[in-house]
């Protein structure tokens, strides 16, 4: 998140640091020269903090900048290594020239004949070559690889290492690219600011915090800092971009030589785009560090002593035009960034995104088709092509090759080099495998005889397997009379909802549990516990966990964590009478984003996209600490298919007011189907008002609507809940989640964020730009039609919501919960 620290001038800040090391340097005449061959030779700062020597990299050398070893400026960047016969010069003409063997030049400053007359090298780093007192050229203002605290990066100045780079743009985003134009990482002002800034500037304050400052801005901005930031009295810290195209923030003990790292942009190092090379793929070994390989045996590296310079084919598609075949590679993901994705985007299925790149005719050599909820494929052309390799990544690939395809070997088979392991005699095997089978009879015999003997009631035995499921973390199975027994009868009734009643039970283990009674499940006894296996796996800070379940007959129950203080209905929507019961801007901003981030989880994060289908503040349950949870996720793949196969007014079974204009329309049902959900409730939070509230303040219009208007003229105040004290309430973060609720709710799934930018548009670390005017066509536009117009209704709304579609997203998927649940084609 973006913290905004107390403001002081950027010239004051520049004033004092040229004031602290205006005396501190020390002069370097004309005509001065270092060569790799006196490496004792050298160029100090004053205090010998930093020094401007050879450094020794590989079997080359480089004249660069360094402090404890540590290079942080080298002349001519990458391109500078030179030999041992090399010379570093000032010249007498003013010129800094490196050149190599044979006199041929390097790299030079190019400021011959400028009155230059001295060189310095002061105590904060920078290199200058002055004109009496004037500044002809400096290493501060034509920096390589490193930022140092104190130095001026503006939007002219660029790092650069390799291929990759990093600039600052002049709306304030700190971007990282590969090959000046594909955009990787990308990190916005908070949405308290649009806009272009007059003069950014970056600046690493010594203390590890990444400062943006502009004139526009009330306060520098954090943009970063080191998680060891404030600590250490003798610590230097610097910002520099790796050669593995990550952007760093490192601290360095003065004299250790070493450096430790303390902030990362890109956390995912295997999305950096090009990790690999061409054709590589990027994946994590036992230890998580990233490792490169190829996609499949139909490749090999193309520098065996070098994996980061990717792949190529053994045998060239040119070869095989009429022969070539996709190989499919499962929880593969190529990676694509702007603006490549221009013009390659499909809303088909795994044959669509299969069959679409191996068209006759077609440049695509590889696909991608993400497992969000969108169905989105999009095709990489014969250009670059950058993989990433997860079993954690739901998405699934296919790569061009000419047949047949030859997948990798999987990690257990035994490659020809290993030493095979030991084989015993078969009648050995056998004896210990008849032993382990009598011991295993012998104890739980034991078992059940002790339990016997130490209990009357044959049922508390299966309270104690019961406990013992439950200690394993597996869903429990409980018995329809325990649950009975739990319940009281169910008799304590905590409320009710689409899928059926809760209850309040006391577990054998003296915990306390949300037990549901399920209504409309008529799936067969498999494919239910399979259906619960599946939303028992789903662990997240931010979702109602799974205990167990209940199967006998026609009595299905579900078991949940019991959550204390209820839903989130109960304190967004309070009755004059119980005002105890009103929540403070801080809960409910804590509450909104927690529940974004766990439908983030359900969207992006899990093995399979789970779309929720039913988001609204009574399946928000809040645990003692008002601690956001999301309960009811899975159980719409739980409801009979043939009553939800096509959605109708009559048959959906979501929330009046809630409901994405979709599900009227017959349009596919995606996650964005949750996001539009989200927004509604997140426009609750902040209004403390249903959205489809209808009033004489609304003038008679739907809430919903009517804040979009007031928001529109200026009149912030009156969409926010009149009963959050002003000097409580932060105005940034309500304005951030006004804003991010009217991109939710905007009537093309298409133009809504996916939830994982909703998350960061809430925590400010991604600029929000106005929202457009919601064109809100739900349930409620409907509402008091006859039924022998819902028809009619429901096709009006079909034209206009596909409209601007893709014809594939139409036409290419039916219209079922399960598809929209764990979509699979």
């Amino acid at each position: 998140m973006l913290l905004l620290l107390p403001s002081f001038s950027l010239s004051i800040f520049f004033l004092v640091h040229f004031l602290l090391y205006a005396t501190c340097y020390a002069n370097i005449p004309l005509g001065s020269t270092l060569t790799p061959s006196n490496p004792n030779a050298t160029w100090p700062s004053p205090n010998n903090t930093f020094s401007l020597t050879f450094i020794p990299i590989s079997s080359s050398f480089s004249a660069a900048i360094s402090f404890s070893g540590i290079p942080v400026w080298k002349a001519g960047g990458d391109s500078g290594l030179v030999d041992s016969s090399a010379r570093f010069e000032l010249q007498l003409n003013g010129n800094l020239r490196l050149t190599n063997a044979s006199n041929s030049v390097v790299w030079e400053s190019g400021t011959s004949n400028r009155g230059v007359t001295t060189a310095t090298l002061d105590d904060s780093g920078n290199l200058s070559l002055k004109n009496g007192s004037v500044t002809v050229w400096s290493s501060f203002d034509n920096p390589t690889d490193t930022i140092l605290p104190g130095q001026n990066f503006t939007t002219s100045k660029r790092l650069q290492s390799g291929l990759y780079s990093f600039v600052l743009l002049q709306a304030g985003n700190l971007t990282l690219r590969w090959n000046r134009d594909t955009i990787y990482w990308n990190q916005a002002l908070n949405g308290s600011f649009i806009g272009n800034l007059s003069s950014p500037s970056l600046v690493l304050l010594q203390v590890g915090i990444l400062q943006l400052f502009d004139s526009t801005l009330p306060v520098p901005v954090n943009m970063a800092y080191s998680s060891d930031y404030g600590e250490g009295t003798d610590v230097r810290r610097f910002v520099r971009l790796d050669s593995d195209g990550n952007l760093r923030i490192y601290s360095s003990n003065r004299g250790n030589g070493g450096s430790t790292e303390g902030w990362a942009a890109v956390s995912d190092q295997c999305k950096v785009y090009a990790f690999c090379g061409n054709l590589g793929m990027c994946s994590y070994n036992a230890s998580s560090s990233p490792v490169c390989g190829c996609p499949s045996q139909n490749f090999e590296l193309t520098d065996l002593n070098d994996n980061r310079k990717g792949c190529k084919r053994k045998v060239e598609l040119e070869s095989c035009v009429n022969s070539a075949t996709m190989l499919e590679l499962d929880h593969t993901q190529f990676l694509t960034y702007p603006p490549e994705l221009s013009g390659q985007i499909y809303f088909v299925g795994i044959s669509g995104c299969r069959g679409n790149c191996l068209a006759p005719g077609s440049s695509c050599v590889a696909s991608t088709l993400l497992a969000d909820g969108t169905g989105q494929c999009y095709l990489k052309g014969s250009g670059f092509v950058s993989g990433y390799e997860s079993a954690a990544l739901p998405s699934t690939s296919f790569i061009k090759v000419c047949s047949p395809a030859l997948p990798n070997p999987s990690p257990s088979t035994v490659r020809p080099n290993q030493k095979s392991s030991r084989k015993w005699p078969a009648w050995v095997i056998a004896v210990l495998l008849v032993s382990a089978l009598v011991v295993l009879v012998l104890v739980e015999g034991g078992l059940w005889l002790w339990c016997c003997r130490n209990s009357p009631k044959l049922g508390s035995l299966s309270a104690q397997y019961a406990l013992l499921e439950y200690a394993s973390g597996a869903p429990v199975q409980f018995s329809y009379k325990e649950l009975q027994h739990s319940t009281k009868g169910f008799k304590e009734k905590l409320g009710a909802g689409g899928f059926g009643a809760v209850y309040r039970g006391i577990l054998p283990n003296r915990s306390l549990a949300a037990v549901k009674q399920l209504e409309g499940i008529e799936q067969g006894e498999k494919q239910f516990r399979m259906e619960v296996a599946t939303i028992s796996s789903t662990h997240h800070l931010n979702l109602v966990r799974l205990i167990g379940f209940c199967s006998e007959g026609r009595h299905r129950l579900l078991v949940y964590e019991f959550m204390k203080n209820g839903s989130l209905d109960d304190f967004l929507f309070v009755k004059e009478e119980a005002p105890g019961k009103l929540m403070d801007w801080q809960t409910r901003f804590s509450i909104a984003l927690g529940t974004a981030k766990g439908i983030t989880y359900l969207h992006e994060e899990c093995r399979d996209c789970i779309v929720h289908c039913d988001i609204k503040p009574e399946n928000i349950l809040l645990d003692e600490n008002f601690n956001a949870k999301v309960s009811d996720f899975g159980l719409a793949k739980l409801i009979n298919s043939k009553d939800n196969r096509y959605r109708t007014l009559t048959s959906v079974r979501g929330t009046r007011g809630y409901l994405a204009p979709e599900w009227i329309a017959n349009l596919p049902i995606t996650s964005k189907s949750d996001v539009y959900s989200y927004g509604m409730v997140l426009l609750e939070i902040v209004s403390g008002k249903r959205n489809f509230e209808v009033s004489a303040e609304t003038n008679r219009k739907k809430f919903s609507i009517w804040a979009y208007e007031e928001f529109e003229k200026g009149n912030v105040n009156s969409v926010i809940d009149k009963s959050l004290p002003e000097h409580e309430l932060d105005m940034e973060q309500a304005m951030r989640a006004i804003e991010v609720s009217f991109w939710c709710i905007q009537e093309q799934p298409s133009q809504r964020p996916t939830m994982g930018k909703v998350v960061q548009m809430l925590e400010g670390v991604t600029m929000i730009e106005k929202p457009p005017v919601p064109k809100i066509l739900s349930e409620g536009s409907v509402r008091g039609t006859s039924i022998g117009n819902v028809s009619s209704s429901i096709s009006a709304l079909s034209i206009s919501g596909a409209s601007s579609l893709p014809p594939s997203s139409v036409s290419g998927r039916n219209v079922k919960t399960s598809s929209s649940f764990l979509r699979s084609d």
